[in-house]
């Protein structure tokens, strides 16, 4: 029969000894942390401080961060001083709220100039590329040829004739007009986040019937028109549907001539920027 061989004790120190050996390494390391931390140089690092709170205005009522010393060179006895430095600061411990905002940065005319160029360049490649997309979902959706759209840092514009939408001197939308809506309301569904602005525009061709007095209410009747038939038949919120008749306040082109007041009788839907509307 076999025998079962004894257990010897292993060879080297014993296992506690390793884990005490660890446990001491750790506290020496900690106390030279300590040691290195109060030995820091108060004056160029108080200098530091002095440089940063005035470039920034970090700290309110002209404290310093050091506070004279009190939470560097005092090692650990930082913590019982605390109070003591929030105070210097102009701010008690417990004045801070949750919300309490932070005092903002001061910026120079020539940096905000540039921070605003740089956003707008920005929004205006955002509404190029969503300018593109909108164009190729109107292209499949076969109205490509009846909307034209263009786009701005702002808002992108989707602009339709308004022969297309109704007939001369009405505000009441032909059957071929709700079928191109139909079509542009699935994309400002798709691809519409913001406000919505709805805007009729007229030439200048003095106008007068029982209905409308003018081309100024002509014009906001028709924006209104557009601004019901796509409350009724989306799921756009209503909420971000805006609607305005400019009249023939915007001209975009000559009103000696025949086809420029065909180009100035128009409606314009603007799908803004989230950040603009």
């Amino acid at each position: 029969m076999a025998k079962r061989q004894e257990d010897t004790p292993p060879a080297g120190s014993p296992a506690w000894m390793a884990t005490f050996s660890d446990l001491m390494n750790l506290l020496l390391c900690f106390f030279v942390m300590l040691f290195a931390m109060s030995s820091v140089q108060e004056d160029k690092l108080a200098e530091f401080v002095a440089a940063m709170n005035n470039t920034f205005s970090i700290f309110d009522a002209g404290a310093t961060a050091i506070g004279e010393g009190i939470l560097i060179s005092n090692g650990v006895s930082q913590l019982n001083e605390l109070d003591e430095y929030i105070n210097s600061t102009g701010k008690t411990a417990d004045s801070e709220t949750e919300g309490e905002k932070l005092e903002e940065f001061e910026l120079s005319p020539e940096a905000q100039q540039s921070l605003e160029q740089f956003l707008d360049e920005e929004k205006l490649q955002q509404n190029e590329e969503l300018s593109e997309t909108i164009e190729e979902s109107l292209s499949e959706s076969r109205v490509g040829d009846q909307v034209d759209i263009s786009f701005t840092a702002q808002y992108i514009q989707l602009t339709m004739n308004g022969a297309l939408l109704f007939d001369s001197g009405s505000a009441e939308l032909k059957d071929e007009a709700k079928q191109v809506l139909d079509k542009v309301g699935i994309i400002l569904e798709r691809y519409s986040t913001g406000t919505i602005e709805i805007e009729g525009h007229t030439d200048n061709v003095p106008m007068s019937s029982a209905k409308y007095a003018n081309n100024e209410e002509l014009s906001s009747a028709r924006a209104l028109s557009v601004f019901y038939y796509l409350e009724e038949n989306t799921f756009l919120d209503p909420q971000n549907l805006k609607h305005a008749g400019m009249g023939e306040r915007v001209p975009v082109a000559d009103n000696s001539t025949p086809e420029g007041r065909s180009l100035n009788r128009r409606v314009e839907i603007r799908i803004y920027n989230p950040s603009q509307g």
